[in-house]
């Protein structure tokens, strides 16, 4: 099979049977082997009724029903984990995202030989509230994971199976899959601009709150990726600043009173209990042993075998 289509949607009954029927006319003009797997995450208006019906008349579109909303990332995973395609696509279901981008996707990915292209939606029919965050969180994750994409956010992404086979996207991940896909091994990495079209039913799902929640995500995937494999260089090294700290305070305040004794003679001001150096010593020793028993702890974690979050499908087409 060449492509695989994953599509998240809620609440997007309108857009289905536009977006379907349009899916058809890019495969059957281009010849493609294809299968689109729509992934209901909870919607409330009916949705799943036009899912079924679409199926019903075109074997190659299946569905996957979660019981309830459990986020675009849980989507993401369950339609990866079905995929069968050599090329896996990903969209959105609204519409903003064009059909027409596929061919050009599937040739990036068969005959260029990369592992991942993202869209860049370089021209936005979205309002400033969403493009102006959109841009500074781009800008931080460039930054900070080295990867220059403009938009990691672009739900329209081209994968070669062996990357989604090989990740796990969950929380808000789903906008930092290139982050994940390059600590895999996967860096052959490129983007291409993609057309954004004006939102034709519905309304957005998603508000200021994700954004709170991706830079979260963005700090964890980053410590995850370059200490997850090795804990203890992270925790041990920070044991080591905290120990060594704790013992020169030690040697401080053992010399100062060894000195008070045989050297100068002169009493200390104040007894060895009541001087700050002397808590600063101990905080510093216990945080450092306990740095080295989180790390000596996280290491032994990263030795047994994490099994993957599931999600409760409740219905099943195609």
């Amino acid at each position: 099979m060449n492509i695989s289509l994953v599509i998240p949607a809620k609440d997007e009954q309108e857009s289905l049977p536009e977006l379907s029927q349009w899916i058809s006319r890019v495969m059957q003009t281009h010849g493609f082997s294809y299968e689109v797997i729509f992934i209901d995450d909870g919607s409330t208006d009916n949705s799943w009724e036009e899912i079924k019906k679409i199926s019903q008349a075109n074997a190659n579109f299946k569905g996957l029903q979660f019981n309830r909303n459990f986020g675009k990332s849980a989507a993401l995973h369950m339609g990866f984990r079905e995929a069968k395609g050599e090329v896996v696509i990903t969209m959105d279901a609204d519409l903003q995202d064009s059909p027409d981008e596929i061919p050009e996707l599937y040739q990036l990915i068969k005959e260029q030989k990369f592992h991942l292209v993202s869209g860049w939606k370089k021209k936005r029919h979205d309002p400033i509230s969403k493009t102006l965050p959109s841009k500074f969180f781009n800008y931080v994750t460039r930054k900070i994971s080295g990867i220059h994409l403009h938009d990691f956010n672009c739900g329209l992404k081209a994968y070669h199976q062996s990357v989604v086979k090989n990740i796990t996207v969950y929380g808000e991940m789903h906008r930092y899959i290139p982050v994940l896909a390059r600590w895999a091994g996967f860096t052959k990495i490129t983007e291409k601009v993609v057309e954004h079209r004006e939102r034709k039913y519905g309304h957005s799902k998603f508000g200021w709150e994700r954004f709170v929640r991706g830079f979260l995500d963005l700090l964890t995937i980053t410590f995850v990726g370059r200490f997850a494999q090795r804990p203890m260089h992270f925790f041990g090294a920070w044991g080591i600043v905290s120990f060594v700290l704790g013992f020169a305070f030690t040697a401080k305040i053992l010399w100062d009173k060894v000195d008070s004794i045989f050297i100068s003679k002169i009493p200390l001001k104040r007894d060895v209990t009541e001087q700050p150096i002397f808590y600063l010593a101990l905080v510093a020793l216990v945080v450092g042993v306990q740095l080295f028993l989180t790390g000596f702890l996280a290491e032994l974690l990263t030795r047994q075998s994490i099994s993957k979050k599931e999600y409760l499908i409740i219905d099943r087409v195609g």
